[in-house]
């Protein structure tokens, strides 16, 4: 089951264009441990076919047990309006369902029909993730009907909000990891990337060394890097990691990546690397601000020389920054 937001968000566009109504389920609250965020999405046609996910198991189990059965579809049809079910409200429940001591879901429940208006609404919102915009998809709970607007990058996140019978939810762009150099820290680095929920890409234009590269999952290309960078990276939902130790690839990357809105930039390198590098950075064109946004040596500082340990102590320091970014908007 994949959990992005875009994937999910895409899939509905996809099944309700093809003429398939579909069950789109979102976590409104929690309490105490929860095994998924406020926000979450599992999205299902009325056959079982399923994307997302509430808890991992066991909730998408009772799920599919009363969309089976036909309950849900009873209970939508008694108001023609989305619902609400309240997972482990009582001890035995939380027991059933495998929810930790004192965990609770409340999801909403909507039932969209393939309506041209419906779908209308969701490729709009499909094109603007595409596009690395951030988007609200607001939801009458008096009669389902919704909308979606883009939401500017002033505005506080909004995750989920309900006032005057309107849920508000925030949908954000799926992330992206540019690697720049084939080697073994970047495939382990890779990995990480795709089980955190990336799209990663791998580029090397160097002859050969992508021909015994493969990550499941991960694109690869031998496009110059600063042509990669300049076409796909220019948005505050990029990560930008060097880890070639070329200055081929990885500078000809760098002085595009640091002009961009990039999240986050880093190259991998001692610290005697590190200073030979941003004393070249002015030379093609850079200016301090721009090297100032250069994150190396990178990673969080272990003390380890293991590829895979390397990898961990990037990915860290990637998510330390991604999350400190999301706080502060």
């Amino acid at each position: 089951m994949e959990n992005n937001q875009q994937q999910i968000i895409g899939q509905v566009e996809a099944w309700l264009s093809e003429g398939s109504s579909v069950w789109l389920c979102t976590i409104l609250k929690t309490w105490g441990s929860s095994p998924r965020p406020v926000g979450s999405m599992l999205a299902s046609t009325t056959d079982g076919k399923i994307v997302g996910s509430l808890s991992g198991g066991c909730i998408e189990e009772d799920f599919l047990a009363q969309l089976t059965s036909g309950k849900l579809k009873a209970r939508f049809d008694e108001n023609r309006k989305p619902f609400i079910i309240y997972y482990g409200k009582t001890e035995e429940e939380q027991a059933r369902l495998k929810l930790p001591c004192g965990g609770q879901l409340h999801v909403l429940l909507e039932y969209i029909e393939p309506l041209s208006e419906n779908v209308a609404v969701f490729k709009e919102i499909v094109q603007k993730l595409v596009d690395h915009k951030r988007v609200c998809r607001s939801i009458d709970l008096a009669n389902g009907s919704f909308t979606s607007r883009e939401l500017l990058d002033a505005e506080t996140r909004i995750s989920i909000r309900i006032a005057g019978g309107v849920l508000q939810h925030e949908l954000s762009p799926m992330y992206h990891l540019l690697l720049l150099g084939a080697g073994d820290v970047a495939r382990y680095v890779a990995e990480i990337g795709v089980a955190l929920e990336y799209q990663v890409t791998l580029c090397d234009p160097r002859p050969r060394y992508l021909e015994n590269w493969s990550v499941e999952r991960v694109h690869k290309t031998d496009a110059l890097p600063d042509d990669v960078v300049r076409e796909g990276y220019d948005n505050p939902y990029s990560a930008i990691v060097a880890l070639a130790h070329d200055p081929r690839v990885d500078d000809m990357a760098l002085m595009e990546a640091l002009k961009t809105k990039a999240f986050y930039i880093g190259a991998m390198g001692s610290e005697k690397t590190s200073s030979d590098r941003r004393a070249r950075l002015p030379q093609l064109g850079l200016n301090v601000n721009e090297i100032n946004r250069l994150r190396a040596p990178i990673g969080l500082q272990i003390g380890s020389k293991k590829p895979a340990e390397i990898a961990i102590s990037i990915m860290a320091e990637i998510t330390a920054t991604r999350n400190q970014r999301q706080k502060l908007r």
